[in-house]
């Protein structure tokens, strides 16, 4: 799992730093970028699923995948209709994925994997920037740069998890009496 957290929080900021050199307006190359980001989640989220097929989290890494193609799509189609509409399925899709990865975590509390502070907090935090990109999405002036940051911030955290996970392999165990 230690590989799974480490690419997938390379690749959300890889994601970021990349969709930040796009127009702020829907180019076909942000597009791309809005459809392949919930596509990282749909690979990451599989391949963890298998890495660990007998957790307890098993079905919501399951949910979570499907929807995530699911955002996919609608991203693509929520394209056509605008900044505002682009914002606010994508906040739909933080506010669920953020609530599907704080189950996943509380599920995954164990000694083995740490107590998954970084990927409770992400989720927590995800849920919180999808309704703020739902406010946003009604105002104004909508505008995708919010998202660079909430990339940068998710992969941050899987960075973090990954890192906690490779001092828990390295920690020497007490060894019994």
């Amino acid at each position: 799992m230690f590989r799974i957290y480490l690419v997938r929080g390379l690749a959300a900021i890889a994601w970021a730093v990349a969709f930040s050199t796009t127009p702020a307006s829907l180019s076909t190359a942000s597009v791309l970028l809005l459809v392949a980001y919930p596509l990282i989640d749909v690979v990451a989220t599989l391949l963890d699923a298998r890495a660990d097929p007998g957790s307890p989290a098993r079905r919501l890494q399951l949910f979570n995948t499907a929807l995530s193609a699911a955002a996919a799509v609608a991203l693509g189609v929520a394209a056509v209709d605008g900044l505002a509409a682009v914002l606010a399925t994508f906040g739909v899709w933080a506010i669920a994925s953020g609530g599907a990865q704080v189950a996943v975590a509380v599920r995954r509390r164990v000694p083995e994997l740490g107590r998954q502070w970084p990927m409770l907090t992400a989720g927590v935090l995800s849920a919180i920037a999808g309704a703020t990109y739902l406010v946003a999405a009604a105002g104004p002036a909508p505008g995708l740069g919010a998202l660079v940051t909430y990339t940068a911030a998710g992969g941050t955290f899987f960075v973090l998890q990954a890192a906690t996970l490779a001092w828990r392999r390295r920690r020497p165990r007490d060894l019994p009496a």
